[in-house]
């Protein structure tokens, strides 16, 4: 079957460079995150800079360095991240221990989740969840019999991503734990793991991330201003009231672009995790479905890649695609109805969308390394193609 899907597909590979829809989502979602963060910050940052585009700039710029990283993921083949897989969780685990030392992790709102580089900071979860999806990879490809058949097999990378969660919650970054747990799940049950086995280890995982939550006063607050906001509006559910606002003031079509009234000070981080709220109120529902009709294009194109490297059995490189197209459409979900309120408020970004320098360099680059998986599918179909001429042939 694997190699039906290959044949069928092998036309459409050979006939371009690159994915098309696959490189035009992504960069239409950059562009038109740049503009929303222009029109959604220029309130705050005019109070807090005297400049209503300092934060425009600055994400232009790290949209350049994003751009820069993805050209170089693009260039590297992907058998040397195979290869690195082991010192890429390394390095993913000791910036998450880096963050939490104090003097060298920076604390800002009660979270310490960044490293002070002087100009900028390096958010260090966004970096150790593409190390550590590179090492899950890696080993699930080395692994497969016994990810496919042994609990023990699943035990080994579960160990590993476990001190990654804990490190995670120390900071405390709950939402990022959850991504990364997720974004795992998916690739090691697209790897052949036992449906119950996942549900032993998932069960496990679901239970600790609840005695937590129920044990932590902030948290717990945070649960009860999102079921009922309106109770206490102008405390704990004040970002909520003020998101749903915005929300509904936008209506069908949206006041315009520009024209939000919620950004002027009302909503809290309206450039960055509730940019979606500014974006709803703006373009309404119209501009909301065709975002979220662009994310469903990115995930579908990198779920067809993902296929298109497991009919040709290279592993590594599908269950890398899997898992940052799961990455980017969960995260993407998340955020929404966080703005929404369907889920608790977490300081998860929109990808490529939301102000955040750490996130938009990381997902810039886990774009490079989706189109680096296409681009090997199709030099493999190009080189297979005059390889069955030459068979039919002799």
């Amino acid at each position: 079957m694997s190699r039906l899907n290959l044949t069928m597909l092998r036309p459409t590979l050979q006939g371009r460079y690159t994915d098309q829809w696959l490189l035009g989502s992504g960069a239409l979602l950059l562009v038109f995150g740049l503009t929303m963060v222009a029109s959604a910050s220029v309130a705050v940052a005019e109070r807090l800079t005297g400049d209503m585009l300092f934060y425009f700039r600055r994400q232009l710029a790290f949209a350049g360095v994003g751009v820069f990283g993805a050209l170089v993921m693009y260039s590297v083949p992907m058998r040397y991240w195979s290869k690195a897989g082991f010192a890429l969780l390394g390095v993913g685990l000791l910036l998450l221990l880096l963050v939490l030392i104090p003097g060298i992790g920076h604390e800002v709102n009660g979270a310490r989740r960044w490293l002070d580089l002087g100009p900028v900071n390096l958010q260090a979860s966004e970096v150790a969840r593409l190390c550590i999806i590179l090492y899950l990879a890696s080993y699930v490809t080395r692994h497969r019999a016994q990810v496919q058949t042994r609990i023990r097999g699943l035990l080994r990378p579960v160990l590993p991503l476990g001190v990654a969660a804990v490190l995670l919650l120390a900071e405390p970054d709950f939402g990022s734990t959850a991504v990364l747990l997720a974004v795992a799940a998916v690739m090691l049950f697209l790897a052949g793991a036992k449906l119950l086995h996942l549900l032993i280890l998932g069960s496990v995982g679901v239970g600790t991330l609840a005695m937590l939550l129920v044990s932590s006063p902030y948290r717990l607050q945070r649960l009860a201003s999102f079921r009922d906001p309106f109770a206490d509006p102008f405390n704990g559910g004040f970002q909520l009231t003020q998101s749903l606002i915005a929300i509904g003031r936008g209506e069908w079509t949206g006041v315009g672009f520009g024209n939000s009234i919620q950004k002027l000070l009302y909503l809290p981080e309206t450039h960055t995790d509730f940019l979606f709220a500014v974006i709803a109120e703006e373009l309404g529902l119209v501009g909301v479905v065709a975002l979220m009709a662009v994310f469903g294009v990115l995930v579908w194109r990198g779920f067809l890649v993902a296929q298109t490297a497991a009919a040709r059995e290279d592993y590594f490189s599908a269950y890398v695609a899997w898992a940052i197209a799961a990455w980017v459409g969960l995260q993407a979900s998340i955020n929404i109805a966080v703005n929404m309120g369907v889920l608790p408020t977490k300081g998860l970004t929109m990808p490529f969308i939301s102000y955040g320098g750490s996130s938009l360099v990381v997902t810039c680059a886990s774009l490079g390394l989706l189109l680096r998986v296409d681009r090997e599918n199709r030099i493999a179909a190009k080189a297979d193609g005059p390889a069955r001429s030459a068979g039919a042939a002799r």
